[in-house]
């Protein structure tokens, strides 16, 4: 009974002064995890509205949830008295180590979140950037996917994407086709371009706004250049490119525009 009055004597002294910080920290724990919570819902409303991918979404959503967390298991330990300056040490070690191993994929995701964000393209825009020109089919946390005009799947680094020039095609919903065609250099300017006019506004592919145009663009070489330029919509481009080139020179040649004829001046001695 002398050793129960002593183990119960002890416990009581230590509840009397262990009990408050105990009951401080819980509190702590339960309305950490209530503001961390409420946090985290606030800040995936964020980015739903800011209509950023939904795998993005999700990763930054629970990035930030376990961060806080983490912080939170931190601080209530410290209330209870554990010293918590080796654990920060270990963490930032941690964090140090996968830091420097992960650096490009983390320029990726740095890329990718830049991209999400501030939306130089978007899916189904034509674009170029690292030497590639494609349309975009998917842009992933680490990569943006293009589809080449030959078909073919070219994956691109978001890293290199967002530290790189980006040409966007279909920003402004249509391409401007440059063509150059030649005819004689004794035909007759006007009848040529008013032909050549009439066949590029008869063409499908080719948009009424902004209106086309042809231009001489050189007179040398035994012939008159041409500078035609319709636009097109980007999907419509390269049916445009290779059907205005095909019903301009038929249209000259049913009107008796002659194309130009290669010359090669002789001199002997």
């Amino acid at each position: 009974m002398d050793n129960l009055d002593i183990y119960s004597k002890k416990f009581m002294e230590w509840l009397a002064m262990f009990g408050p910080k105990l009951l401080g920290a819980i509190l702590v724990f339960i309305i950490g995890l209530y503001l961390i919570n409420t946090v985290s819902r606030l800040i995936s409303k964020g980015l739903i509205k800011r209509g950023l991918d939904v795998s993005l979404q999700s990763f930054l959503g629970s990035l930030v949830s376990v961060g806080l967390k983490i912080l939170l298991l931190i601080s209530v330990a410290g209330m209870l008295g554990i010293q918590t300056t080796s654990f920060v040490a270990v963490i930032g070690a941690l964090g140090l180590a996968v830091g420097l191993a992960l650096q490009g994929s983390l320029a990726n995701f740095a890329g990718g979140v830049l991209l999400l964000v501030f939306k130089p393209f978007k899916v189904g825009d034509v674009i170029e950037s690292g030497g590639q020109t494609g349309s975009v089919q998917e842009i992933q946390i680490f990569n943006t996917i293009l589809l080449t005009p030959e078909n073919k799947t070219v994956i691109l680094a978001n890293g290199g994407v967002s530290n790189s020039t980006i040409i966007n095609y279909s920003r402004h919903g249509n391409l401007r086709v440059d063509i150059t065609m030649a005819v004689a250099p004794d035909s007759d300017i006007e009848k040529a371009r008013g032909i050549a006019m009439q066949a590029i506004e008869a063409n499908r592919f080719v948009l009424k706004e902004p209106a086309p145009s042809v231009n001489v663009i050189k007179v040398g070489d035994g012939m008159i250049s041409l500078a035609i330029r319709p636009y097109a919509t980007p999907a419509d481009y390269w049916d445009a490119f290779f059907t205005v080139q095909e019903d301009v020179k038929n249209a000259w040649d049913k009107n008796n525009v002659s194309g130009p004829i290669p010359t090669r001046v002789i001199i002997s001695k």
